[in-house]
């Protein structure tokens, strides 16, 4: 099986687009609480049907996509987003933690007490950015940072974009019905790894509250004597 060691994908510079010769902005990737719930659910129910099948395997109706985000333990498993500039949540990448008995297909690819899931959701204005991996990079080093060396991944055989970041991270990927299962085996966490994702949650909380100062004075700004309200 083959393993990969994540600890340097935690980029703090902006990429360049060597087709345009423009710099792509830095994703910024934050673990969400609580608070965040309400954007959740924003997103998910923005998400058509189409990616509403591929996220969660079939075509939730509003309703459903309620309950599901209402269910989230933010104790038991953890959710990562990422925010535009209006704080929008436009990804949200989701890990949930199981013992690795829960999934018998797995449960001799490791030794470890647990096995980890990763869900992944883009909305349509926010992709062909990588938002989907680094949701995946963040994953991966917060599973190893947590003692989890295995991190899984069930999408439908139609979800190209699953199965590219999966492909991309080097998974073991097996189709089987139209559904396809990859997993990835995970080098042991380390004190870069641990600096790593201290590093990249400290510049996203600190993205957040800029963001979230620049909207606050847009919207002061509208209120005074003079200006335009849009």
């Amino acid at each position: 099986m083959k393993t990969t060691d994540l600890a340097g994908l935690t980029a703090t510079t902006p990429k360049t687009d060597d087709q345009h010769g423009s710099e792509k902005p830095t994703i910024r990737v934050k673990e969400l609480s609580e608070r965040d719930r309400r954007r959740l659910l924003m997103h998910f129910l923005a998400l058509d049907d189409s990616d509403r099948l591929l996220r969660f395997g079939t075509v939730l109706p509003d309703e459903l996509v309620t309950r599901y985000v209402q269910m989230l333990d933010f104790s038991r498993d953890t959710i990562f987003g990422v925010y535009d500039d209006n704080l929008r949540l436009v990804g949200v990448g989701h890990i949930a933690f199981a013992p690795r008995e829960a999934l018998p297909t797995l449960s001799e690819a490791t030794s470890k007490a647990r096995i980890a899931e990763f869900g992944v959701s883009v909305s349509a204005t926010a992709r062909g950015q990588g938002i989907g991996s680094r949701l995946f990079e963040r994953a991966a080093i917060h599973c190893r940072n947590e003692d989890v060396d295995t991190l899984y991944m069930h999408c439908l055989s139609s979800n190209q974009t699953m199965i590219h970041i999966a492909a991309k991270a080097g998974m073991e990927i097996h189709r089987d019905y139209g559904e396809a299962d990859a997993y990835l085996k995970l080098t042991p966490a380390n004190p870069g790894t641990m600096l790593a994702e201290a590093m990249e949650e400290q510049f996203a909380s600190f993205d957040y509250t800029i963001k979230a100062n620049a909207k606050a004075a847009a919207k002061l700004l509208k209120k005074l004597p003079g200006m335009k309200k849009g």
